[in-house]
């Protein structure tokens, strides 16, 4: 019985750890390898649409609002770029800014979020986390709980972050939680924070869109 339950226990854990692994490689192959060659197609948006994004932003981040004008002028062309991956991106004067998954919230880009460092909820991994961040793994929940960690105890499930350091000055991940930040205390274990963007990844190599 006790050998059992032993295989059954490896056994779990094996699973977990694969759907582990399949969840870090797709995200690999949607940011990491992401090109230009990824476009599918790109739009120029209405005037009802572009509000209704500049809107969206401005709910999710709300020590953006007074920057929005400057950062999406409403007599610039407001471009959305359709990839594959169901991965959209918002782009004004050829420049990402936002993008998001399907119908998720708009997140900046790392880029931009280095030019505003204050306008996201952050999180902080420990020193040994730093390395599979910026390989585009997802952000374990002991990464976060360790004594390098760091949570804000007010961010709920489904909310964007920014995924700081220690001993880092900026932010080298923005992140998706997968739970709230007081069950990432008090299960400590498990994906805490899907990786969307990090660092050195393909929407970080691409600057501007021609």
């Amino acid at each position: 019985m006790v050998v059992g339950m032993e295989f059954l226990i490896h056994e779990s854990r094996c699973a977990e750890a694969a759907r582990c692994c399949i969840n870090w490689l797709t995200k690999s192959v949607m940011i990491l390898g992401f090109s230009s060659e990824d476009i599918s197609g790109q739009n120029q948006v209405k005037a009802s649409v572009q509000r209704k994004i500049r809107q969206s932003i401005a709910d999710e981040y709300p020590r953006l609002e007074p920057l929005l004008d400057d950062l999406l002028p409403k007599k610039s062309p407001m471009i959305v770029v359709k990839c594959q991956n169901h991965l959209n991106l918002v782009v004004v004067n050829n420049v990402p800014l936002f993008f998001n998954i399907r119908d998720g919230p708009y997140m900046p880009t790392l880029r931009l979020l280095h030019q505003y460092p204050d306008i996201m909820k952050k999180f902080q991994v420990d020193r040994g986390a730093i390395k599979f961040v910026l390989s585009g793994a997802n952000i374990m929940c002991p990464g976060l709980t360790s004594p390098g960690g760091a949570l804000d105890d007010e961010v709920e499930e489904e909310t964007p972050v920014a995924i700081m350091a220690e001993g880092k000055q900026h932010a080298l991940a923005i992140g998706y939680t997968k739970m709230s930040a007081k069950d990432i205390r008090t299960i400590n274990k498990g994906i805490g924070v899907d990786n969307m963007h990090y660092l050195n990844d393909g929407l970080w190599k691409m600057e501007r869109l021609e």
